[in-house]
């Protein structure tokens, strides 16, 4: 291109946004690697440490500590004093990196992240073919981390916010009542449900064999006796009269949302409700042209949109679907009552009813 169309402030600009984005890139394997090395826990609320006192505490090699130390510095990550020659992870990190029971812990998004390198041929295969990569065909990275990437936030809003923000639903949980969580996972969602409501009887569906293996561990684990975990899609799933379906983070993955839209309000009770908890996102793709729309249009791209297109139909409506576009699905299944209960920053919480 000609020297007279590159307007220079605009591409430093650009230049430092792509080193940010590098350092960003390079930096995701050391987070991985400082969460299986316990080097955040080590540090957590342990004040100024030397890179030689890092290590004795996490049991570690101090040379690779040091070098890693100065990548989490350099991010912003944990704090440098030159004069003591010392590291400190503050308490605001903290909570985000070494607290796993905290809402805010996200380490598990990196492990997530990590298993998407591992895919990356058979998803540029998709972009030529058109067809699509199922979930189950991923990284086994994927499942664990995407668990631990969103429990935290399903145990910080699921049973205090999200479920009081339906109407009635409270109530009959405590009281007693039949809940199926349509695509479960490994089952958070699930057992955070059954254990705040021992009353009531959930039982967790997914069509992935080895995930529902792994809930049906976690739920044992837990101690709990009111979760049962079965492999069904959301299509085919028994049972009938439930007083609340959920599906969580997965409507958009699914090859034909309406016609699971249209087996959940045939499996509903006549009073029932259906929980709808989405990405966030805003109607418009201009909405969601913002860090978090970016994090969400990534892993539409490379997990979301393509297993969509591995299911018959393939809608493919993706992780930035929109409260318009999710309500058009739903109610194409035959509800005649949608509307959003509630939201967070990161997710849209709807709520359907027959």
């Amino acid at each position: 291109m000609a020297a007279t169309e590159i307007d220079p402030e605009k591409l430093e600009a650009f230049m430092g946004q792509a080193v940010t984005d590098m350092g960003a890139v390079i930096s995701a394997p050391l987070f991985v690697i400082g969460e299986r090395m316990g080097l955040y826990k080590a540090m957590a609320g342990a004040g100024p440490l030397s890179s030689e006192e890092v290590a004795e505490r996490a049991g570690v090699a101090e040379r690779s500590v040091r070098e890693w130390l100065r990548n989490q510095a350099a991010g912003g990550y944990v704090t440098y004093d030159a004069e003591s020659d010392t590291y400190e992870l503050p308490p605001e990190q903290a909570l985000a990196l070494a607290d796993e029971e905290s809402p805010f812990y996200l380490l598990g998004a990196y492990e997530l992240i990590a298993s998407l390198y591992a895919d990356e041929d058979k998803i540029a295969t998709a972009f030529k073919t058109g067809g699509g990569m199922g979930w189950h065909e991923h990284d086994h990275r994927l499942f664990e981390g995407t668990e631990r990437f969103f429990r935290p936030g399903y145990k910080g809003h699921l049973v205090p916010e999200w479920i009081p923000a339906l109407e009635g639903v409270e109530a009959k949980l405590t009281e007693g009542a039949k809940v199926a969580d349509i695509g479960c996972g490994h089952g958070a969602s699930t057992i955070l449900m059954a254990e705040a409501f021992p009353a009531s009887e959930f039982h967790g569906f997914d069509y992935h064999p080895a995930s529902i293996e792994r809930a049906r561990e976690a739920a044992a684990e837990a101690g709990i006796d009111n979760a049962h975990f079965e492999v069904a899609t959301a299509k085919d799933y028994p049972g009938q009269n439930y007083d609340l379906v959920a599906v969580f983070d997965c409507l958009h993955d699914m090859g034909d949302p309406v016609g699971a839209s249209t087996h959940i309000h045939e499996t509903l009770a006549s009073d029932g409700t259906w929980l709808i908890v989405e990405p966030f996102a805003g109607d418009h793709v201009e909405d969601n042209l913002n860090p978090v729309g970016r994090v969400f249009y990534g892993a539409s791209t490379m997990i979301c949109t393509p297993a969509s297109l591995d299911q018959e139909v393939g809608l493919a409506l993706g992780a930035q679907a929109g409260e318009k576009r999710l309500a058009e699905v739903i109610k194409s299944g035959g509800f005649s009552d949608v509307h959003r209960a509630t939201e967070t920053p990161f997710n849209l919480i709807l709520e359907a009813r027959p």
